[in-house]
């Protein structure tokens, strides 16, 4: 077994000959479980071990419930080969939802069945964390960040992604996440620098972003492609200011690096909890995944490791200090924006989804 912590595993559909079939030997030793067996995927690392512990050995001293965790991430390409293959043994996982939109379509989940939640935890849901076929489990964003020194909190600086744009008003090395891979980019805040509302980004338009991107593209110094990127580019003083994720700017403010984080206007994305049609413990899923989603449970996850919870209630039982830090808290949530990974999984006339339009878009546009 194998995990490779990216946060690009969230929100990209990609697959591996290696993974698929080390996840296909795990299951297939898996078929002969009896009912009051659980086999779920935990992602790795240490995103992996705050799961194990948060959800999955309370779940267990519960329910008495012999649970299987697998720190393995699970992707289409895996779920479509066990679906194929007639051999689906992974009771639960987390998917990304550039996964569950197609995998929703292809009829390869379970519908959750949300009549086993208690009324309290399903009012402290975030409408964007329930799905019929997932429940989100850790929420992550997109924010813009600062490097104080450039841009102390005693002055006027870049307040929403207008702003950023303005070069004139407020000068300063600007960096800006790669839109290579489609499912993530400066997409949003293309249009969000246009003057777009918030609440009228999607279905987004795909031209109109590109002639935003016009604009700053002479303005940017470098399109990051992955998260160590981020530090090395705040960290080292070369950046004035960027979009990041929030984790990796906390990790930085933690070391004392001179950053702030802009919560206006942030991008959120997140995992969902999923089942794969016609596993073997499939009640059992649905068990473990009421559990893993309540307000207690996922506040010790995030104890453990800081993503935001999806599920209000959680906020109840952390720290004030830690709190602040997660990018669901209630009053960060109030300005940012769910992504809507509907509309990235949407597929045209011409066969391509708008993850791949956006993709093959950018690719032609940033040689120009």
């Amino acid at each position: 077994m194998k995990y490779r912590l990216n946060r690009r595993r969230f929100i990209q559909a990609t697959s591996s000959a290696i993974a698929v079939g080390a996840l296909s030997s795990v299951t297939t030793r898996a078929v002969a479980q009896s009912s009051g067996e659980l086999r779920v995927l935990v992602n790795g690392g240490e995103v992996g071990k705050a799961q194990i512990e948060a959800y999955v050995k309370p779940f267990a001293a519960e329910t008495g419930i012999n649970v299987t965790p697998i720190t393995q991430d699970l992707d289409f390409a895996k779920l479509e080969l066990m679906m194929k293959a007639n051999n689906v043994t992974i009771d639960a996982s987390p998917l990304n939802p550039g996964a569950v939109f197609p995998a929703t379509d292809k009829g390869y989940l379970e519908k959750i069945d949300y009549s086993i939640y208690k009324k309290e935890e399903l009012d402290g849901f975030y409408d964007f964390a329930r799905d019929p076929f997932g429940v989100a489990s850790l929420v992550y964003s997109y924010n813009m960040i600062y490097n104080t020194k450039k841009f102390p909190a005693d002055k006027q600086r870049p307040a929403n992604w207008a702003e950023f744009w303005d070069v004139a008003k407020f000068p300063g090395t600007r960096f800006l996440v790669s839109g290579q891979l489609g499912a993530e980019g400066p997409w949003e805040e293309a249009l969000l620098a246009e003057g777009v509302d918030l609440d009228r980004l999607y279905p987004m338009d795909i031209d109109r972003i590109f002639a935003s991107l016009d604009k700053i593209k002479p303005h940017i110094r470098k399109w990051w492609t992955n998260g160590s990127e981020i530090q090395q580019l705040m960290s080292g003083g070369t950046g004035d200011i960027m979009n990041s994720y929030d984790g990796r700017a906390i990790s930085l403010i933690d070391k004392g690096s001179p950053i702030e984080i802009n919560r206006s206007q942030a991008k959120l994305t997140w995992d969902y909890w999923v089942i794969p049609k016609g596993g073997p413990n499939t009640q059992n899923a649905q068990k473990f995944i009421e559990f893993a989603t309540r307000g207690e449970r996922q506040a010790v996850f995030c104890k453990l490791y800081p993503e935001g919870p999806s599920n209000r209630n959680a906020f109840k039982f952390i720290p004030k200090d830690v709190a602040r830090k997660l990018p669901t808290h209630p009053d960060y949530v109030a300005k940012s924006i769910p992504i809507n990974g509907r509309w990235y999984a949407e597929v045209g006339s011409d066969g391509l989804s708008n993850t791949q339009r956006l993709a093959q878009r950018w690719n032609e546009w940033v040689l120009r």
